[in-house]
């Protein structure tokens, strides 16, 4: 199954729901952002409004990182407010609407809070992060909430070429881009290959 197969099963599966959550789950750098962005444009086409929930809105501010020496480990589960993540998953469910949500800015490396609001008329929720799946607590919790999930793993070694060079467009020297990516994001990606249960559906690649 590609994106524009997995588009048209869940618009299929949202057709008679007022809202309809789909996980997408994978390691660093799997192309989650992309998969996201294609779904929402493919569901769009259809007349359905759906909208993109990001994990990355709840990461936990650098400044609380120093004070508990996670800085360096910035995108392991606990450097977010899983807390808080699974509060809004769980009232989005609920059917609540104008629930108001934050985004993660990659260029200020900060989560913005209130950027966005969420009403009753988005039916597709398109709900994209590394750990959606994750076996331990407590993002665990989070397995119930996914009406579809996906998980995308293209394999390690496509994976470390794409963070070395995420990295590089920040600016990085070679030499400082490969230890990020080898001291953290692939530790990172360990985690979310060796503790993800089972998706519904898997990708090798957004496309």
């Amino acid at each position: 199954m590609n994106i524009d197969q997995f588009a048209r099963h869940i618009i299929k599966q949202a057709k008679d729901k007022q809202r309809f959550v789909v996980a997408i789950a994978g390691p660093p750098g799997a192309g989650k952002s992309t998969a996201a962005s294609k779904l929402n444009k493919l569901i769009a086409l259809q007349k359905i409004r759906s909208r993109i929930i990001t994990m990355d809105g709840f990461h936990l501010d650098n400044a609380i990182l120093r004070e508990r020496n996670l800085l360096d480990r910035k995108g392991a589960p606990s450097t977010f407010d899983v807390a808080g993540f699974i509060y809004l998953i769980k009232r989005l469910n609920s059917g609540e609407d104008n629930i108001i949500i934050p985004k993660f800015d990659r260029e200020s490396d900060v989560a913005i809070a209130g950027v966005e609001e969420v009403t009753l008329q988005d039916r597709v929720l398109i709900v994209e992060g590394n750990y959606l799946l994750l076996n331990n607590p407590p993002w665990a919790a989070l397995q119930s909430e996914w009406n579809e999930t996906v998980f995308i793993n293209p394999g390690m070694d496509i994976l470390k070429e794409r963070l070395i060079r995420r990295w590089l467009n920040y600016g990085l020297d070679p030499d400082e881009a490969r230890k990020r990516a080898t001291n953290n994001d692939l530790k990172n990606a360990q985690t979310v290959l060796e503790c993800s249960s089972a998706a519904d559906f898997s990708f090798t690649n957004p496309n």
